[in-house]
């Protein structure tokens, strides 16, 4: 099994950086930085316009710039089964 990546610029500095998802919702992505002992978990949430994904690890900002509908759209994608399930009856 693969795990997926995604890039995050930390704002402070403009340095881009690959990290590890562990849990991707299109209302919360957690990632994880760093490897082993030395890991940390990070949560980015949507911003208020829904642009980009924000959070703060270790007092560091960082951010994922894609939207809420992008993110929303790649799990559709990646799991159509999930779709269905979100699906109402009438």
């Amino acid at each position: 099994m693969q795990n997926e990546t995604i890039t995050v610029t930390n704002t402070e500095s403009g340095i881009t950086m690959d990290v590890v998802v562990f849990d991707k919702r299109a209302s919360q992505i957690t990632v994880v930085i760093g490897e082993g002992v030395h890991s940390v978990k990070c949560n980015l949430t949507p911003t208020k316009n829904g642009q980009a994904y924000v959070g703060s690890v270790m007092g560091r900002e960082i951010v994922f710039h894609r939207s809420r509908e992008q993110v929303q759209a790649d799990l559709d994608r990646d799991n159509p089964a999930l779709k269905k399930s979100r699906t109402f009856k009438k």
